[in-house]
């Protein structure tokens, strides 16, 4: 006779999620970030207040930022541990579709359980209710269905028997990852079943390391041994692999130089002779040489985003031949490459076999010290004593440079920032964390609390701008009140200076991204430091690099976080650095500007090289 247990669907749940382990013998879920409302509290609410420390649960400021907070922790953890995030009905679940946009493009698990309408629809239309005039099964949670790997609507509690089996199996697949959204009817969460008590016996999840097939492997190291120049671009799969001993050893032993992605800096230590810096649109001259005379590119769990591929002008000898190793079929066949499906770690290991300590000629090292020459000017502390004189973003980070150990890890997502760090940033193993998949703007403050709960350990610096600050800047609240400390130095340009720059570039007037070029009455003076402090962290103004320095020395000592504010100019890029972006420029318009952007970009168009 099957022995069960009698709960509610919401007690269920929460009871299986929390005997889900690694086999570290860690919860899988660490635990449960909640905002209740009607169509979460009474349900998932209770069953969380009952579960207690087995499953935890953190109480956030905003559904969007609080899933950023659970996606930087998974990020972090390198996908082997992850969060659940709920949300009520309506606009608490709506929040949480941008985040799960920013996981589905990062291939990043989490787990949203937002609540849903009645599943027995007697009270219908309930508060908050989206009603569609032709479907009766539609509500506001099937806006996630786009932007989840999998997505369930829990209309009986028998269901949860074969979703959240499933949901944890696309959480914990290397070649699926990504959000599971299990939207949760909130009558069904407070009804009772006789639940097996074996569906709550502990199981382990392990990630699989899927091998390539031969004859894939076979073809790209024919490829790679017939190359004369070839280069390796590594992307966050060499990290999720675990492979960067591998990545090291494989560009030693045949003398390979090695480009880095956003998401793969961090693989290889800056200071390895082989490590070219990064391609593309935010890449390092000695790096955007390299790909341009390559005749084969080797991508290593990279999806090849446009900007590392300079919009696909960046490579440009003529039949320069792809090589994809990738864990998703779909990233590996892009653009004609040939493909290999297969674990990063692994792969690399069978094709430095087939290449039989093949070693090809140098690189051009001249050109990688001449780069490092030139980023030492960019970011040098600045010359001028003047009193009004601002500071670039350049010379902020290489402010936070100087004072940067072994255990700083720094991190960003939006505006100018993530291109120069890419640049110019000199990163330890394990020292960087972008969100650039989705380019998020407010995912900075929230991601940095993640990243610091996944690695309490590591002197987590967030670079954020006044733009992306102003947007999602709450969690920081969250994070003072768990005393969770990191420093975020937030520079002051008084507006969208990024994209003001763009607009520009593009043959555009400025308009409607400083402040100063936008319709308002008055010009605002935010201040940030008293901002700060009234959410609970330690916050001070720099009134230069100096002093920047000097508190971000100051901020490692303390138990919350930390904000330091600085004053910077909005019209300097990183300086160095850097190749085209196809952002297409109206073709017809008022003034020379425009045309002759126009002129350009068709000069660029001419240059892209898709197979």
């Amino acid at each position: 006779m099957t022995t069960t247990i009698r709960l509610t669907a919401a007690q269920a749940m929460m009871r299986w999620l929390s005997v889900q382990m690694t086999p570290e013998s860690e919860r899988f879920i660490e635990g449960v970030w909640a905002i209740f409302g009607h169509g979460n509290v009474a349900g998932i609410g209770e069953a969380l207040h009952g579960i207690g420390d087995a499953l935890p649960t953190w109480r956030g400021q905003n559904e969007q930022t609080m899933a950023h907070a659970a996606i930087a922790y998974a990020k972090t953890k390198r996908r082997r541990r992850a969060m659940a995030v709920t949300s009520s009905i309506g606009p608490g679940a709506t929040n949480m579709v941008t985040a799960a946009a920013l996981a589905h493009v990062n291939r990043l698990p989490v787990l949203l359980i937002p609540g849903d309408i009645f599943a027995n629809r007697r009270p219908d239309p309930v508060l908050q209710q989206i009603e569609d005039f032709d479907d009766g099964t539609i509500s506001a949670n099937d806006c996630f269905r786009p932007v989840s790997r999998y997505f369930d609507r829990i209309m009986r509690p028998e269901q949860l028997l074969t979703a959240l089996p499933r949901a944890m199996q696309v959480m914990t697949d290397p070649a699926n990852c990504g959000p599971v959204t299990l939207a949760f009817c909130q009558d069904v969460q407070a009804e009772a079943y006789d639940w097996p008590q074996a569906f709550f016996e502990p199981r382990t999840w392990r990630i699989r390391r899927p091998e390539a097939d031969a004859a894939e492997v076979g073809e790209a190291a024919e490829a790679l041994a017939a190359a004369e120049r070839p280069v390796l671009i590594a992307g966050g799969g060499v990290l999720y692999s675990d492979a960067e001993a591998e990545l090291v050893d494989f560009a030693r032993t045949h003398n390979i130089p090695v480009l880095e992605t956003q998401a793969g800096k961090g693989a290889i230590d800056w200071q390895e002779r082989l490590n070219f810096g990064s391609p593309g649109v935010t890449g390092s001259d000695c790096g955007n040489a390299l790909v341009a005379e390559a005749d084969v590119i080797l991508g290593v769990g990279t999806r090849f985003q446009d900007f590392t591929t300079g919009s696909w002008a960046a490579f440009q000898r003529p039949g320069r031949k792809l090589i994809s190793v990738n864990l998703a079929g779909y990233d590996a066949a892009k653009h004609g490459a040939i493909p290999v499906v297969g674990d990063a770690r692994l792969t690399l290991q069978r094709l430095s076999a087939l290449l039989a300590g093949k070693r090809f000629s140098d690189p051009d090292f001249a050109g990688r010290d001449a780069w490092f020459a030139r980023t030492d000017e960019a970011f040098a502390p600045p010359q001028s004593a003047a009193p009004n004189f601002l500071p670039s973003d350049a010379q902020v980070i290489g402010a936070v440079q100087r004072q940067a150990g072994e255990d700083t890890l720094v991190m960003c997502a939006a505006g100018t920032m993530p291109g120069a760090l890419q640049v110019l940033w000199r990163a330890a193993p394990g020292g960087y964390h972008m969100e650039y998949g989705y380019s998020c703007m407010g995912y900075e403050v929230a991601g940095a609390t993640g990243i610091k709960l996944a690695a309490p350990h590591k002197d987590v610096v967030c670079f954020v701008g006044d733009g992306s600050y102003m947007m999602a800047n709450s969690e920081l609240a969250t994070a003072a009140m768990m005393r969770v400390p990191f420093t975020i130095v937030l520079t002051d340009n008084r507006g969208y200076g990024c994209i003001n720059r763009l607009q520009q570039e593009c043959g555009g007037a400025q308009f409607n991204n400083l402040y100063r070029h936008s319709n308002v009455a008055v010009q605002p003076e935010i201040d940030f430091v008293a901002h700060a402090r009234s959410l609970g962290a330690h916050a001070v103004k720099a009134g230069g690099i100096a002093e920047l320095e000097a508190e971000l020395v100051a901020a490692r000592g303390r138990d919350l976080p930390t904000v330091i504010v600085i004053d910077t100019e909005a019209e300097t890029g990183p300086g160095v650095g850097g190749t085209w972006w196809d952002v297409a420029v109206p073709e017809v318009g008022q003034g020379d500007t425009l045309k002759r952007a126009r002129d350009k970009y068709e000069q660029n168009l001419a240059r892209q090289v898709f197979n």
